[in-house]
């Protein structure tokens, strides 16, 4: 009676295992094929955006587009003094905000880790990495613009605010990623902590570090609404930093929308110049990463 007993155990549990196992085996392929359809969507927006971008784009790439400036309604121009607007901006932005963020990476990773101090400023740099860029736009308004004027200046404020956070971030987890024997080791040799960050720590997490500054570079080469606020455009050639400039995305947003076909067609081109840079920027900084990773393996 008890083998009976047992038996009939045992094969209700092999039927309920088995109910089990075909159950998880219906959910992973339903969960597989819900995955694959929502890719699949999103791959076909992507390539359709892209090719829209292509198909209007391409016609207005010409010379004139890199060797004359924007041009008045109804006339044949290019976007040169907006290249050299947002590459100067761009570039001022990148200067400012890399060493703060790389300062204060480097003090939460070294010395801030577990502090209270630490924790908020963790805290304080995720908000400020997801605020809206127009709030940041607003900020260096109020801050800069009303007490001075619009200017290259202010604009790459704003955008150096957008830089701060992807690089502090990027920085803190690049230098916690690096293994502490490294950090050991260095000390106790009796080298300086100093010395230790910026010849040991700094040197292994540097791929990273400049992989996240080419994303940041990335990110606000199209930022329009920071620059409506503070850089304002110029529809002239001008290399004065203290005075309104030109930038692309500030053109396009006004091109765009005109009713010139002139104009229109140069948003177009400017916008496909622009998706290729940042795409060669996000090209070079996985190559960084994949070299990085080859050379550690």
């Amino acid at each position: 009676m008890a083998a009976v007993v047992a038996n009939t155990t045992a094969s209700r549990s092999q039927r309920t295992a088995g109910a089990l196992y075909r159950r998880r085996r219906i959910t992973n392929a339903a969960s597989l094929v819900l995955a694959c359809l929502a890719a699949a969507i999103g791959l076909l927006f992507l390539g359709w955006i892209l090719w829209t971008l292509v198909s209007k784009g391409i016609g207005g790439i010409d010379w004139a587009l890199f060797t004359q400036n924007t041009p008045p309604p109804m006339s044949e121009g290019g976007l040169k003094n907006a290249f050299f607007g947002s590459a100067v901006m761009c570039l001022m932005a990148i200067g400012i905000g890399t060493p703060l963020g790389i300062a204060a990476g480097t003090w939460l990773a070294e010395y801030g880790a577990g502090s209270r101090i630490g924790t908020v400023v963790r805290f304080v740099n995720d908000i400020l990495l997801s605020a809206p860029s127009i709030v940041l736009g607003l900020f260096v308004y109020t801050l800069v613009v009303r007490q001075f004027s619009f200017s290259a200046i202010a604009g790459a404020i704003a955008l150096a605010f957008i830089v701060l956070p992807v690089v502090l971030r990027t920085t803190d987890e690049m230098l916690r990623l690096v293994p502490s024997q490294m950090r050991e080791a260095a000390l106790s040799l009796g080298v300086p902590q100093w010395k230790v960050t910026v010849q040991v720590m700094y040197r292994s997490a540097m791929p990273g570090i400049v992989t996240g500054v080419l994303l940041a570079l990335a990110r606000i080469s199209g930022e329009t609404a920071p620059l409506l606020f503070t850089a304002f455009g110029n529809q002239y050639w001008s290399a004065d930093v203290t005075g309104p400039m030109a930038s692309v995305p500030v053109v396009m947003y006004q091109f765009a929308g005109s009713p010139y076909d002139s104009w229109q067609s140069i948003a177009w081109a400017g916008a496909l110049v622009l998706t290729g840079f940042v795409l060669l920027i996000s090209l070079v900084a996985r190559a960084i990463v994949s070299r990085n990773r080859v050379a550690h393996d």
